[in-house]
């Protein structure tokens, strides 16, 4: 999902903001948008596969006769997630916890509004404007699934950091967050043995690594813990 597409069309920038975590910018190139936090590349409009399949993936995992079960989405991005969720008439009540106000803002009243406006008329989805690890500690309802897309996935933080969600730490808080057979879903750019690990080790169970093929490369991956009842 975090692959540059590279094309001929020069980016032209339609927002730019200094955040609490940065500058955040959004781009368009030819027909696409692109988000781009510090510099970096982070995803654009133009395949959303791996968003669609991150999401099909939990509800795979779930079990078939739980009734509308419950999904937080862990960053809004350009919306494709969302999107897919809303899509699902099985999910019950769909959260977003997006920590950009620019974000969130592209997606109310700009651009990627084109990505996600049916989704947020939605009345089971909600956008939640806050800081995901933060969310996570914080008491609240439980989830039936974690779908998780921060970064380029967790080798890229895995860290004894407790403010990292791929800490021990974060994955405990994403542990407690989830109902008893609940499962979590994290995105990756590369498979991780050591990703697999930390989820056993944070006490998930059936732990699997399903890959997501890509044109070409390394493919994607999504990788699974259920919450063992």
């Amino acid at each position: 999902m975090h692959h540059m597409k590279h094309s001929d069309s020069t980016p032209t920038v339609l927002d730019r903001r200094d955040g609490p975590h940065g500058e955040v910018v959004l781009r368009r190139r030819g027909e696409h948008f692109e988000i781009i936090a510090n510099g970096c590349f982070l995803m654009d409009t133009s395949d959303g596969r791996s968003e669609r399949l991150l999401v099909d993936a939990a509800l795979a995992a779930l079990p078939a006769d739980r009734a509308e079960p419950a999904v937080l989405i862990g960053g809004l991005g350009v919306g494709f997630s969302l999107a897919r969720a809303a899509e699902e008439p099985r999910w019950g009540r769909i959260a977003v916890v997006e920590r950009e106000a620019a974000v969130v803002d592209w997606h109310r009243s700009g651009p990627l509004g084109a990505y996600s406006a049916a989704a947020l008329a939605d009345p089971r989805a909600e956008i939640v404007h806050a800081d995901l690890v933060t969310y996570l500690r914080a008491p609240g309802r439980g989830f039936d699934a974690l779908c998780l897309d921060i970064d380029n996935g967790p080798d890229w933080t895995v860290t004894e950091d407790n403010g990292s969600l791929y800490s021990p730490t974060g994955l405990a808080a994403c542990r407690d967050r989830l109902t008893p057979g609940g499962v979590l879903a994290v995105w990756s750019a590369q498979p991780s043995p050591a990703f697999e690990q930390a989820l056993r080790n944070a006490g998930f169970a059936g732990v699997t690594t399903e890959e997501i093929t890509v044109a070409r490369g390394v493919p994607d991956v999504v990788h699974l813990g259920i919450r063992a009842a």
